[in-house]
């Protein structure tokens, strides 16, 4: 199993993270929460039921930002 959340986080812990936005038609995948990255893959889309596992990590990276 890819861990694909698991790799999201550690990205933005390492500040690869530049942005985030929600959105509500994304390819074939619909509503979501982008997260851009400074490096490839540089957009990663996470669905609404995963939304928790970021919430704090995306608080304390506005506070730095």
């Amino acid at each position: 199993m890819y861990p694909y959340h698991n790799l999201n986080i550690k990205r933005i812990k390492k500040g690869e993270l530049i942005a985030y936005r929600f959105v509500e038609n994304y390819k074939q995948i619909g509503t979501c929460l982008l997260l851009i990255f400074r490096t490839k893959p540089f957009v990663r889309p996470v669905r609404p039921h995963q939304y928790q596992k970021y919430y704090d990590i995306l608080m304390q990276w506005n506070r730095n930002n």
